[in-house]
């Protein structure tokens, strides 16, 4: 028998709640550094509420956590075999996220999401810690970084330290991608070191 899946919004209450707390941040405080709502703050940390890909990417840039520091719950074994039928959906205006995988290499993290890029609207990001990697599978996607755009398709890849605003545009219909972001276990917008979350 396999134990049932926590949602996306049960592993952000307890995860955030983590987080604000390592860093000493009042509910208050978070909201003005995000831009969220206290009350939707408070709805989210009490499992409650429909995060969105820009609301967890904000929290993860306010506290400087790998976005895996606020959505995983998964340890690692000798097979793991993810689902896509049972992995829940992160939806922004224009990406569907599935967080597939973290994983932890020395001072490394790397989070594996499949990525489908809707197309019905531009997924902008004011930047957040780390690197992304975008393997396209199928699908044109347009990436605008720092002021450069490229097109890539089918097989293509592309990287970008993602600290810089970016945005993911489908072209011309839905793109299905594999997104992987790349961090240092300790690593800041500033640089700084900082506590690392601990499961």
């Amino acid at each position: 028998m396999e134990d049932e899946t926590p949602s996306i919004r049960d592993m952000l209450a307890v995860n955030l709640r983590a987080a604000r707390a390592a860093r000493g941040i009042s509910l208050s405080e978070l909201s003005r550094r995000s831009g969220i709502g206290k009350a939707t703050l408070s709805q989210l940390e009490s499992g409650g509420g429909n995060p969105t890909i820009e609301t967890v990417f904000s929290l993860s840039r306010v506290l400087e956590v790998a976005i895996s520091d606020l959505l995983d719950h998964r340890a690692g074994g000798a097979l793991t075999v993810v689902r896509g039928a049972d992995v829940e959906v992160l939806s922004g205006e224009g990406v569907d996220l599935r967080p597939l995988r973290r994983i932890e290499t020395g001072d490394g993290v790397f989070e594996v999401y499949d990525q489908v890029v809707r197309g019905d609207a531009p997924q902008r990001s004011q930047g957040h810690v780390g690197i992304e990697h975008t393997v396209v599978q199928s699908g044109s996607l347009k990436v605008e970084v720092a002021g450069k755009t490229v097109e890539v398709g089918p097989g293509d890849y592309v990287a970008f330290d993602a600290r810089e605003p970016h945005c993911y545009t489908a072209s011309d219909g839905p793109v299905h991608s594999v997104l992987l972001l790349q961090y240092r276990a300790d690593e800041r917008l500033d640089g700084k070191p900082h506590p690392v979350l601990k499961g």
